[in-house]
């Protein structure tokens, strides 16, 4: 019986004892990241049957557990992954909502400076320095517009890097990850399926960490190990295998940075952005898609419609030279990618027709075959709408025009049209002289001095048609009161009357124009306005402009080209649509921060009920060793007073 206690008090010892170093490992590792703390799960021994009954024969440690919650892990991954994505996109964006809010050095103030400008020539068009300061202030404009888009350029460059950087780091994770599986599953084989604790914390740690990278999917097979997807369900860890991830120029657009993940035959096969949707990675995406490439488009798209705009009215003015003004802006064009995957060798090429209608959006061009005859399907990206859907060219849809520059297509080709990007980055302004500003009318009109009649003759306004049929010779009109016509304009020019209810009439070449008071009347471009009651052989003159040194008409017209919705078809300014953008990137930003404080909160809550269960409590590690410490000595009492009786029974005479 000395025996059976000597050994019951050494089961004591022995549990005390691993107690005593669990209890101690815990305590080392209070502030390790990832730990669990772990526990001695203690059994009784399997009892001694005698006549008498069952008499105990201690304790044994059946194994050491971790305080584990696997749902809570997996949802604190989770949540982690959410706070990542939107700390980075929040990160990200409110560096653009800060260079486009700036009041100070923005594009809006250079916008409005180069107004003011434009209204200064206006006022004073024959002052040289009215004229050097409308051509600085759009310099100035122009020179904003380049830096901003090279800004949002860098950025773009910038997550590119962080895009690479990611793909570097998920493939450290996946491969230390799939080197663990295999360790755990080595070393629980060999004791005897005890679970080695301390690397499937480590490797829960790298899974916490993966997810802050990208959102992460993890099943456990029923060896143990884990198998971790990414995306829509891409492999990413199977076993002790670890694909590999790669930042490689998207197919598409070759300013982006894709990721592709390599298959079982060692391709690699590109992911759409939109499935990466937690983690850093999954913020960048975000926000390029959702922020940065409709900023700059959006940047773009204002350049090119101001520039088309000005352009267009600086053209039907008169410089201080008699001439007709020129393109005042260069003008963008728009881009277009082959997808590098095409096997056609079509090229397509791009124009603009409306800047007025431009969006802000890319557009996807997709080939398919339709009864053998290649069809042309073009979507907006913004929206995911089609636009166009065409089996030959040209294509138009929102303000832009789609030609086929060589080769053929074939079908499942695909095409990028950009039609905004680089609208900022391609503004400059080519008029550098003074007197090329055209800030007079090319035309002026006048009443003959022996006029005896009440007749007046306005102001010419000019129309887009005259650029291409400026007026060659002056031009007179005669009243003819028998008839009460109007003769004497060009050979060969149609003319038009428009009456006070909007009603019109074509008259043809040649053709005496019957007169109405108020109504008026165009031709070439040219539009005047007769009132009044002129008298038989009274005349009127429309002439070229050549003194139009203080002539500031047309100027008048640039400047109220500030006023006119000449933007999203017909529906805002420029400052309009700049204030929507800001106002639009704005909001978006604080939505993003708010979504970003509350996401971290959840993290946060979910992290104090994981450690409730997995953390250390220093506290509880304490009396946990005073309890194991006097359970040791306890046991060393059992196993003195075992001894004692056993020399008592061999001192027996």
């Amino acid at each position: 019986m000395s025996g059976n206690l000597f050994l019951t008090g050494l089961s004591g010892l022995n549990v005390a004892r691993a107690a005593l170093v669990t209890t101690a490992h815990n305590t080392a590792n209070v502030y390790t990241l990832g730990y669990s703390r772990q526990v001695a799960q203690v059994s009784t021994a399997t009892p001694n049957a005698t006549g008498a009954g069952f008499f105990g024969t201690g304790a044994v440690v059946t194994t050491v557990t971790r305080s584990y919650d696997r749902y809570l892990t997996a949802q604190l991954a989770s949540a982690d992954s959410s706070a990542s994505a939107l700390s980075t996109y929040a990160s990200q964006i409110n560096r653009i909502d800060s260079l486009l809010a700036d009041r100070a050095s923005g594009l809006q103030p250079l916008l409005q400076g180069f107004f003011d400008s434009v209204q200064g020539v206006a006022n004073t068009p024959s002052d040289p320095a009215a004229r050097q300061q409308l051509i600085s202030s759009a310099q100035a404009l122009a020179n904003k517009f380049r830096s901003t888009d090279q800004y949002l350029t860098d950025m773009n460059s910038s997550v590119n890097d962080q895009i690479t950087g990611s793909a570097g780091q998920i493939n450290t994770y996946a491969t230390q990850i799939a080197n663990l599986n295999q360790q755990i599953s080595q070393l629980g084989a060999m004791a005897g399926g005890q679970p080695p604790n301390d690397l499937m914390d480590q490797r829960d740690q790298l899974v916490s960490e993966l997810s802050k990278i990208v959102d992460v999917k993890v099943l456990e097979t029923e060896g143990g190990k884990y198998n971790v997807f990414i995306g829509n369900g891409q492999s990413l860890v199977l076993g002790d295998r670890a694909a590999e991830v790669a930042a490689v120029t998207s197919a598409a657009d070759p300013t982006r940075k894709s990721i592709a993940i390599a298959g079982p035959a060692g391709n690699r096969v590109e992911v759409a952005d939109s499935v990466f949707t937690g983690g850093s990675l999954g913020g960048l995406m975000a926000f390029r898609a959702e922020t940065l490439t409709p900023t700059q488009n959006a940047v773009g798209r204002l350049a090119i419609a101001l520039g088309d705009t000005f352009n267009a009215q600086h053209k039907l003015g008169a410089d201080l030279n008699g001439m007709l003004g020129q393109d005042f802006f260069s003008v963008a064009q728009p881009g277009v990618f082959a997808n590098t995957h095409n096997t056609g060798d079509l090229q397509l090429g791009a124009s603009i027709t409306d800047a007025g209608s431009l969006t802000t959006s890319d557009y996807k061009v997709q080939v398919k075959d339709v009864a053998g005859t290649p069809t042309y399907i073009v979507t907006r990206m913004s929206d995911n709408q089609v636009v166009a859907n065409s089996s030959g060219f040209p294509i138009d849809f929102d303000g832009v025009r789609l030609d086929a520059a060589s080769g053929t297509a074939a079908a499942g080709d695909s095409f990028l049209v950009q039609p905004t990007r680089t609208g900022a980055r391609d503004t400059d302004v080519l008029v550098r002289d003074p007197a090329k500003v055209a800030a007079a009318s090319p035309v002026v009109t006048g009443t003959a001095a022996g006029n005896m009649g009440t007749g007046s003759i306005s102001s010419a306004t000019i129309g887009a048609g005259y650029a291409g049929t400026p007026l060659a010779t002056n031009v007179t009109l005669a009243y003819d009161a028998a008839g009460n016509t109007l003769s004497g304009f060009p050979a060969g020019a149609a003319v038009t009357v428009t009456a006070a209810d909007g009603t019109q009439t074509t008259y043809s070449a040649g053709t005496p124009v019957p007169y109405t008071a108020g109504a008026a009347i165009s031709f070439d471009g040219i539009g005047v306005t007769l009132k009044g009651s002129p008298a038989q052989g009274d005349s009127f003159t429309i002439s070229k402009n050549v003194a139009g040194v203080s002539d500031g008409s047309n100027a008048l017209l640039l400047g109220a080209l500030q006023r006119q919705a000449a933007m999203a078809g017909g529906s805002t300014t420029f400052n309009g649509a700049y204030a929507q953008l800001v106002s639009e990137v704005g909001n978006r930003a604080m939505e993003v921060q708010v979504a970003s404080k509350t996401q971290d909160s959840l993290a946060t809550q979910i992290r104090a009920s994981q450690q409730a269960i997995s953390g250390v409590n220093q506290d509880e590690e304490t009396g946990n060793l005073l309890m194991y410490q006097q359970m040791y000595q306890a046991n060393a009492k059992v196993i003195q007073t075992a001894q004692a009786m056993f020399d008592a029974i061999l001192g027996i005479r």
